[in-house]
């Protein structure tokens, strides 16, 4: 198993990520390595990334304080939609920071992980990165990527003839279940994150745990000295559940429907790897925003390392590259991406209905 504050392996060897990539010499990937590297998009953008963090402190803080001054009131709960949209953000950089996007220094980059996963969301950063690693390593591959593993979703129709019960009528269902589950997900990311503690590290466990306790703690006393407890309870579920479906959209467009490697058959190259597992999503800046840069998947996945500001300019090399070799490059709109995705989990579904 990876260390927990493992980064993510990068193919263009830079120094702060692991050496466990492939290298690319040799194969299809190396020009256009050498292309994203002769334009300089492999080099860190810390001042950028500098004040999109502040922004996103001060915009926290401005919320926080008309949550106060509002008071004991219902109407604090419009307030859950912009703190919601947020923490999206705060999780955008904690996903940064363990791809080394940010800084070129392994410390740094934990330090901010710490800080936007841990304290601020609660979240443990090191569950995370531990997670992304073996995704990032092998994306849907049934046996090595942990997010197309069984869970409350199955993604083959051979995970889902094993489903019995409540799991099976679950899987049946899944696609119309899929957004109103995504409710779920901002309450999940932290009991997976306490769970995870007890593979951790001693010293990395303290860290960890002090961090998000600190921030529960904070939470509940910020909503319960300022609601009374049936308001703070009505806030903090409505918080999490935007939470949760703001940060699950961002990331269902990416792999779901795409090609998923044949445990059995032939090893791919980092190249095809990438590629033909992810799926890229168009649009202007808004649609940027709202995914985090996570729309430029394809790119994000050759080169984790690669500052998100610079993916879009990556973009036009990959294309050209992919193009002039014959290999699938696949981008379409939001909407159709959500289609796509979830007339797959319909599919794996369709022996049990």
């Amino acid at each position: 198993m990876p260390q927990a504050t493992a980064t993510v392996a990068d193919p263009a060897g830079d120094s702060s990520s692991d050496r466990t990539g492939p290298s690319g010499a040799g194969s299809d990937f190396a020009p256009l390595l050498r292309a994203v590297k002769g334009q300089g998009l492999l080099e860190r953008r810390t001042g950028r990334y500098a004040l999109s963090i502040a922004a996103n402190l001060v915009a926290l803080g401005g919320v926080i304080t008309a949550f106060v001054l509002l008071g004991d009131t219902w109407w604090s709960l419009f307030l859950a939609l912009p703190l919601a949209v947020l923490w999206t953000r705060t999780a955008f950089v904690a996903h940064d920071a363990g791809h080394s996007q940010i800084s070129g220094g392994h410390k740094a980059n934990r330090l901010i992980g710490l800080v936007h996963g841990n304290l601020l969301l609660g979240m443990n950063e090191a569950w995370w990165n531990d997670k992304h690693v073996r995704h990032h390593a092998n994306p849907n591959h049934v046996d090595k990527d942990p997010d197309v593993g069984v869970g409350a979703l199955v993604w083959t129709q051979k995970q889902a003839a094993q489903r019995e019960g409540f799991a099976r009528w679950l899987t049946r269902n899944q696609a119309r279940l899929f957004f109103p589950m995504l409710l779920l997900e901002g309450i999940a990311l932290k009991i997976y994150g306490f769970q995870y503690l007890r593979r951790q590290p001693s010293g990395e466990r303290t860290v960890s745990a002090v961090l998000m306790t600190a921030h529960l703690a904070l939470y509940t006393t910020l909503l319960l000295t300022t609601l009374s407890p049936g308001k703070a309870v009505v806030f903090a579920l409505l918080l999490h559940a935007l939470f949760g479906l703001h940060l699950g959209m961002a990331f269902a467009p990416n792999h779901k429907g795409m090609e998923m490697p044949d445990p059995d058959g032939d090893r791919w190259g980092h190249l095809q790897r990438q590629v033909l597992t992810s799926r890229n999503v168009r649009g202007a800046i808004l649609t940027d925003w709202f995914l985090g840069g996570l729309n430029y998947q394809i790119e994000h996945h050759l080169f984790p390392s690669m500052p998100r500001p610079h993916l879009r300019l990556a973009q036009p090399l990959v294309k050209a590259h992919c193009r002039s070799i014959g290999m699938p490059y696949a981008e379409t709109g939001l909407v159709e991406s959500y289609r796509q995705a979830l007339a797959h989990m319909h599919e794996v579904g369709e022996p049990l209905r």
